[in-house]
């Protein structure tokens, strides 16, 4: 049958195929070293619930006295950890929050959350690492925003995303990692191994768009290939011209035990309770109603400071389907509200530009000092409610 065919017909049989070949060849390579990848560590390819257990919290010699101070959050870590994170800059991740992201990876192991919504009412986060010593898997990594990009601005950061708004105007994020020359480790640009995707992390099948992980060691490694460690490709460190802000140890002094947050009113999957512990003196974070866990090691996300920032959010008009692109006035200054110790500071925010580091300061004109530990950052719309 195939003699009889032209030689038109002939090549084109023969691409098809090829091409299926070349597409079983593909699947069953990938098959072969996913397994043998599980099967010599495990917890980095597989992100079902414990697996990350055992890259996430463990000190880098659990004996060794924590008097050094972490930079970012103020959290004392060991001379051995230090070491480590002198030889590398900060790296932030986009992980999601959509409700088939739940649970996520990793966000109790950073050191500061932003969190902010991304559109529809769908909030995000930008976690950024530094200070921990030890690997952990991160994600469902997202896509790229740009006020995000103004507040990674402040720290010269690694910036691991899947993609991004790109619709011309003031919206486009991948535009503005060119224009700013943002040290950028979009997965479109690296791909597997050091990103792949787990379709069954929560033991069912979930939409492509929430499987995309990776591990702070395996991003930090890329960015330093590309000479982008603690030193950049023109010799600048990262912290040249960074402006830590002040830290102070924590404790516990007052009765403000429980935070609601609301990003958009009438968005309850997205609303956020936090739930003041006295014992930790931490804030355990709800989100939907519901207990908010880290898929690595099972621990409900419970930060030490939580900032509440009034900015001013808009509509890009950038021509994107239902005008879904968002805008926040991440520059100038506004409304702040700053919980630690159970109690609450009324103040204010302030960025003079892209580059300058937030400045939180109470109503006196004094700088906030945070409790040494995780902070998580919260920008809602002026005018949102929050209660407490």
């Amino acid at each position: 049958m195939f003699n009889n065919l032209n030689n038109t017909q002939k090549k084109l049989i023969t691409a098809i195929f090829a091409v299926i070949v070349y597409i079983v060849a593909t699947g069953v390579s990938y098959s072969v070293f996913s397994a043998v990848n599980a099967k010599n560590n495990p917890m980095l390819v597989n992100s079902q619930a414990g697996s990350g257990q055992a890259v996430s919290d463990v000190d880098a010699e659990p004996n060794e006295p924590k008097t050094e101070t972490c930079p970012l959050n103020g959290e004392k870590q060991t001379k051995s950890a230090r070491i480590v994170w002198e030889k590398r800059r900060p790296l932030a991740v986009m992980i999601e929050n959509q409700l088939e992201a739940r649970p996520q990876s990793g966000l109790t192991s950073a050191d500061i959350v932003y969190e902010a919504v991304a559109e529809g009412g769908i909030t995000r986060f930008m976690a950024l690492y530094l200070c921990n010593y030890n690997d952990v898997q991160v994600g469902p990594v997202r896509s790229a925003r740009t006020y995000f990009i103004d507040w990674l601005s402040e720290y010269d950061a690694l910036y691991a995303h899947v993609g991004g708004a790109n619709t011309p105007g003031p919206a486009n994020a991948l535009g503005q990692i060119i224009d700013y020359n943002i040290k950028d480790l979009n997965q479109f640009s690296i791909g597997f191994p050091t990103y792949w995707r787990d379709y069954e992390r929560l033991g069912r099948p979930v939409a492509t768009e929430h499987t995309m992980y990776s591990t702070i060691q395996k991003l930090w490694a890329v960015g330093e290939k590309r000479g982008w460690g603690a030193v950049d490709e023109n010799g600048v460190r990262w912290d040249k011209n960074f402006k830590p802000w002040l830290f102070v140890d924590g404790k516990s002094a007052g009765t403000t035990n429980a935070v609601e947050v609301n990003f958009w009113e009438g968005y309850n999957d997205y609303k956020v309770n936090w739930i003041y512990d006295s014992a930790t003196n931490s804030y355990k974070r709800k989100n939907g109603g519901q207990d908010q866990i880290d898929l690595n090691n099972k621990k409900q996300i419970a930060p030490k400071n939580i900032v509440v920032q009034f900015e001013r959010e808009s509509n890009a008009n950038d021509g994107y389907p239902n005008n879904a692109h968002l805008l926040y006035g991440t520059k100038g200054q506004g409304k702040a509200l700053i919980f630690q110790n159970g109690t609450v500071t009324v103040g204010s925010w302030n960025k003079a530009n892209r580059l300058a580091r937030t400045k939180y300061i109470d109503q006196n004109g004094k700088e906030i000092q945070f409790v040494r530990g995780q902070i998580w950052i919260e920008t809602v719309p002026e005018g949102s409610k929050v209660t407490y």
